[in-house]
């Protein structure tokens, strides 16, 4: 439980249509069900890393790098470090059969992803383009799949379908978009879709 000075520090919380973040109008998000297999597992793929973005805009490095609360080393900028690595494992390695290795993750700091995001306006901007750059190829590697019925190797070696893939990622980005939710919040209380 926060001591009485515990709460004093942390932001107001903020709620309201008012302060969402984006009007309804101008949300890039497919709020509708969209027809077909693979057009609904790229559009609810899509509007989660639309959401991770939202979720971390107009913040600065040390924001962005700020823990979610002790011992967690949990951060925005963790986040979007470990979705890199879950974007490139999973299209690059698994489906696409390359040679990546690990942006962040080393023997040395095996958690880098999380444990090496620190409030470094570089860092930042070396997260983002990592980032996008995994999402394009995860995007133009589905759009050029003949059918969600190809297969490529986990790490354990076993078959893995492209819809599988598509329906872990929706996955992971939902846990972490609201892990996302939480962070946000706790910087500046500020709360939305």
């Amino acid at each position: 439980m926060l001591s009485h000075m515990d709460e004093q520090d942390l932001p107001e919380r903020q709620f309201g249509w008012q302060d969402m973040w984006l009007s309804p109008e101008n949300d890039p998000r497919e709020q509708n069900t969209v027809p077909g297999e693979r057009k609904l597992l790229v559009t609810y793929l899509r509007d989660y890393r639309y959401t991770l973005e939202m979720k971390c805009a107009g913040l600065d490095a040390d924001a962005l790098a700020r823990r979610a609360v002790p011992p967690s080393n949990l951060s925005l900028l963790g986040l979007i470090r470990h979705l890199t690595e879950a974007e490139r494992a999973w299209f690059r390695r698994a489906m696409a059969g390359q040679d990546a290795p690990s942006v962040y993750r080393t023997p040395e700091s095996p958690g880098g992803d999380h444990d090496d995001a620190v409030a470094d306006p570089a860092v930042v901007e070396l997260a983002w383009r990592n980032w996008r750059a995994e999402v394009a190829f995860a995007e133009e590697f589905v759009a050029g799949a003949p059918s969600l019925d190809i297969t490529g190797t986990t790490k354990d070696g076993q078959p893995i379908e492209l819809r599988e893939v598509l329906v872990h990622m929706i996955e992971e980005y939902a846990r972490h978009c609201g892990h996302a939710d939480l962070l946000r919040e706790r910087i500046d209380g500020r709360v939305g879709q």
